[in-house]
């Protein structure tokens, strides 16, 4: 349970360095080893959210105004579901409460870098439409902190998350914000769980608050359960048709009544077996979506697509890098049918004059 605040190319370089001495080389290897050494040793956490998979009730208190010397608080009850992925190295936690100070509604997505032997915890909720920066630490001795550095009315804090007082039946979980680089931290957000039956039935894909928005149903095609033929363009830039094909499996479930959607991807290739999510959300301000991806290998983010639907036709971009250098991506969703559609995603390094294909999938449904 974690439900904090409201608020693609990666690739290894290899490097040969020639003017370095033995002694250097020596120091380099022992310090790599060292690494090496320290990561085995680590703790394997990816199943320290196991606890937390099925339905708990959920008591809330909120402070109202944080870091202000407030000492108005709010309480709330709600429900929240937590559904496993993965087989526990991932999982999504649904949360909804009512209180005197109003209706919230939070979805966060957990994951687990098994590099790095930690979880990171991202956020969301239903107007933003987009994940949240996430919170990302460790269990030790049965309690679990997380952190990140955000922004709050124009400053930057220290944001810890933590999960302690697990129990078969109960947890308590709190958030808290520090301005002064973690030397004292003010606590705002306070939830205590109580398990009940897993044979309760919650309306989860239920409209949330608010009247149904323009482009909210964008992604509808996409739930099910697909098979996809991928063509991976080696280096989109090179001007080579040099590629690999992988195949597999693409399975979409329903978040928030269509304005949020999961997609679990599990998939063959010349490199092998590999699984990954893509989270898309839907920001009823802007009327768009953003498409966020992760790896189960790197358990980390990509920087999410954002766009929308126009004509049957969706259209998806963001800035990051290829080779170190400053690129744009669009990824696009097209010829949609009811058994299946394509998707391409495309790099340019001229400002968008011209687009080289990265990736071609097409998908064709197996079940609904």
């Amino acid at each position: 349970m974690s439900f904090p605040r409201i608020g693609i190319c990666s690739f290894v370089l290899l490097l040969t360095l020639l003017s370095l001495s033995s002694r250097k080389m020596a120091h380099s290897n022992s310090t790599a080893a060292g690494a090496g050494a320290t990561r085995a040793t680590l703790r394997d956490g990816q199943h320290d959210f196991d606890f937390d998979v099925g339905t708990w009730k959920t008591h809330s208190s909120r402070l109202l105004h944080p870091l202000t010397g407030s000492t108005t608080w709010a309480d709330m009850d709600g429900v929240t579901v937590v559904k496993k992925i993965w087989d526990g190295r991932a999982n999504l936690a649904e949360y909804k409460a009512d209180g005197p100070a109003g209706h919230i509604e939070l979805l966060s997505l957990r994951f687990y870098n098994p590099e790095a032997h930690q979880w990171s915890l991202g956020f969301a909720t239903p107007n933003v439409g987009t994940l949240s920066v996430p919170s990302t630490g460790e269990f030790k001795n049965g309690r679990g902190d997380f952190y990140d550095q955000e922004e709050t009315d124009g400053k930057y804090i220290l944001v810890r998350f933590s999960i302690w007082g697990i129990t078969p039946d109960t947890a308590q979980s709190e958030q808290a914000f520090s301005d002064d680089g973690g030397k004292t931290w003010e606590v705002n957000w306070i939830n205590k769980y109580t398990r009940i039956s897993t044979q309760t039935e919650i309306d989860w894909n239920a409209q949330p608050s608010g009247e149904e928005q323009a482009g909210q149903h964008g992604f509808d095609f996409n739930f099910g359960v697909w098979h996809t033929q991928i063509q991976r363009i080696l280096d989109p830039f090179a001007g080579s048709a040099d590629s690999m094909e992988i195949n597999g499996t693409v399975s979409v479930r329903k978040v928030w009544g269509g304005r949020a959607q999961l997609e679990e991807i599990e998939a063959d290739g010349p490199k092998g077996h590999w699984e990954a999510l893509t989270l898309f959300l839907y920001n009823p301000q802007s009327h768009q979506w953003s498409q966020t991806f992760i790896n189960s290998k790197k358990g980390g983010l990509t920087l999410p697509l954002v766009g929308a639907f126009k004509d049957g036709r969706g259209e998806l971009y963001n800035q990051d890098t290829f080779d170190d250098r400053s690129i744009l991506v669009r990824g696009v969703w097209s010829d949609i049918k009811p058994n299946s559609h394509s998707y391409e995603e495309s790099y340019s390094d001229d400002g968008g004059k011209t687009w080289k294909p990265a990736f071609l999938a097409h998908l064709t449904r197996e079940r609904q």
